[in-house]
């Protein structure tokens, strides 16, 4: 009697005082970002139910105010053009990835609450070479402040997981990470041969890095395979884009924990060369679901 008391004193506070919530990844530059516009969303992509959001206030490198945010219930908004000062987030008329991937990733996973932490930059490289006046995500970069794209990254993640109830309900959060989804390449493939040959050396390395940020060595791994709108005067924007897409594919060949989404080939593009349409964005936020979710359950599977 006495031990199953001791049992039921343990019990307790798991059962009122935990909610396990399964904690995503979203990073990348302007394809993460996302410029879908809102107005094309179908309805069963505005409003969510315990999907919450934490979106890193994106900077140049050296800005001292990167990472910055809130946790918000996810709705429309969260693309290109959102703005937070850590008090108030401001959506703008743009989304991402992470509405069709809420959606899908609910499917998937019915009884668990979703949470995403996103931070991305439009035109950042993973090498300083590349990094123009955008940023850079080479975690031994240091521009002025010592700061870079990589930190503010990782304070987004801090910022957000400090919070311990993010879902506001009383209890504490069981925070389980469940993957990183990573749309990059496209800064890295713009400019010569010798950066993009060292895209794979660095998209492993930023990739472990992320991963321990996270303190879980095996985290799955989701990337978009870049693509190319061929809407230039020589019929191609990313001159190195052959080499990126080459080393993506080597990534995910050489571990076992990674895949990609190729979808990207397909989609059309809006009002530039550069980003996706509406349409694209929703397909992609499906496609890194169902992969990140097979990821998920073979890694379980595994002894």
């Amino acid at each position: 009697m006495k031990n199953l008391k001791i049992f039921f004193l343990l019990l307790i506070p798991t059962l009122f005082y935990t909610q396990k919530i399964r904690v995503f990844i979203l990073a990348g530059q302007s394809n993460m970002n996302g410029f879908g516009f809102n107005k094309d969303l179908p309805n069963d992509l505005k409003t969510f139910k315990d999907v919450y959001i934490f979106q890193g206030n994106s900077v140049p490198d050296s800005d001292l105010n990167g990472g910055t945010g809130k946790w918000d219930i996810l709705k429309p908004g969260n693309g290109t053009g959102f703005k937070t000062d850590g008090t108030v987030n401001t959506l703008s008329d743009r989304f991402g990835l992470e509405m069709s991937f809420a959606k899908k990733i609910k499917e998937l996973f019915p009884n668990d609450k979703i949470a995403l932490i996103k931070y991305a930059r439009e035109g950042t490289s993973i090498d300083s070479l590349a990094a123009g006046p955008f940023g850079c995500w080479d975690a031994d970069f240091n521009e002025k402040n010592g700061l870079n794209q990589y930190d503010n990254f990782l304070k987004t993640v801090k910022n957000a997981l400090s919070e311990t109830d993010i879902d506001k309900d009383g209890k504490k959060d069981q925070i389980v990470p469940s993957g990183i989804l990573w749309m990059q390449g496209e800064g890295d493939a713009s400019y010569d041969e010798a950066i993009a040959n060292r895209y794979y050396d660095h998209l492993k390395t930023l990739m472990n890095q992320m991963r321990a940020a996270m303190l879980t060595d095996d985290l799955p791994v989701v990337i978009g395979k870049i693509s190319d709108s061929g809407k230039d005067k020589s019929g191609k924007v990313w001159k190195m884009g052959e080499l990126v897409q080459y080393a993506q594919e080597k990534f995910v060949r050489d571990d076992r924990n990674a895949a990609i989404v190729r979808s990207t080939k397909n989609y059309g593009y809006g009002d530039d060369p550069w980003h996706y349409n509406s349409a694209g964005y929703i397909d992609m936020g499906q496609k890194f679901a169902e992969e990140v979710f097979r990821l998920i359950i073979n890694s379980e599977k595994r002894p």
